[in-house]
């Protein structure tokens, strides 16, 4: 068995040691046999389910929801619907989100199309910016 350093893990996924650190005490990884030296021993396994969970966070589900998707990978057997529901309320929620931003880059866009430049006291972005009276 070839032992992989916490080092040389963190470095094949491209995460940092102590992000590794802190998803071994999140339960996201099984903690590693240690070496005689007292030296985390990671595994090739070790190594592939960092890797699934770097490409989850990547693409924004939260800790409970990889938690979740691990759990759900391990059961081989399984029929998927359930991995197919969590990832479309993912997506959803992105939607939601992309959504959002849009929505706040028109209004910022059309801030910003008022500026007539002049001081700060006339700017109207920063008019914008303001609370009004009404709120």
């Amino acid at each position: 068995m070839v032992a992989l350093t916490i080092g040389k893990l963190a470095s094949a996924t491209g995460t940092k040691v102590e992000t590794v650190r802190y998803y071994e005490r999140a339960g996201l990884i099984d903690p590693p046999a240690r070496t005689d030296g007292n030296y985390r021993a990671y595994r090739p396994e070790d190594l592939e389910r960092l890797r699934f969970i770097r490409r989850t966070r990547d693409l924004g589900f939260s800790l409970d929801e990889v938690r979740a998707l691990l759990n759900l990978a391990a059961q081989r057997d399984r029929d998927c619907g359930t991995v197919d529901e969590l990832a479309t309320r993912h997506l959803e929620e992105i939607d939601r989100k992309i959504a959002d931003l849009m929505a706040l880059r028109r209004e910022l866009a059309g801030v910003i199309a008022s500026c007539a430049g002049g001081t700060m006291a006339d700017c109207r972005i920063l008019g914008a910016f303001a609370p009004s009276a009404a709120s």
